[in-house]
């Protein structure tokens, strides 16, 4: 009688205490998730506001030096590899056909400027 009331108390001990560990872990892990989702969210926003500046900066300029695109095709793929939408990638492109040099960026506007004297 004594050992059955004991097992019974083991293991109604053992159950509660797998139970309470089980919804700890749990709530931790949700928690988690939810942390790393903000981070990813916090994350993607960053890199947006990035390479909205540097559209901003680099058109007004006109042109945008090598080092400047790398850094913007950096954080555009990891803007989209955290889930951003395609509405950066119009900006994205923009940067990308600037020209990377002043001096190209005259050439440019010459080479632009003799094909529409050409054409009228």
């Amino acid at each position: 009688m004594t050992a059955t009331l004991i097992t019974c108390i083991i293991s109604w001990a053992v159950s509660f205490f797998l139970g309470g560990l089980a919804s700890f872990i749990i709530a931790k892990y949700k928690g988690m998730q939810k942390r790393e989702k903000a981070l990813q969210d916090g994350v993607q926003s960053l890199l947006r506001n990035q390479l909205i500046e540097y559209h901003d900066k680099y058109t007004r300029r006109g042109y945008c030096p090598i080092y400047a695109k790398e850094s913007a095709r950096r954080s555009y793929e990891a803007y989209h590899e955290l889930g951003g939408n395609g509405v950066i990638t119009k900006l994205y492109e923009d940067i990308m056909a600037l020209p990377e040099t002043p001096a190209e960026k005259k050439a440019r506007a010459k080479s632009k400027q003799n094909n529409q004297g050409g054409e009228e």
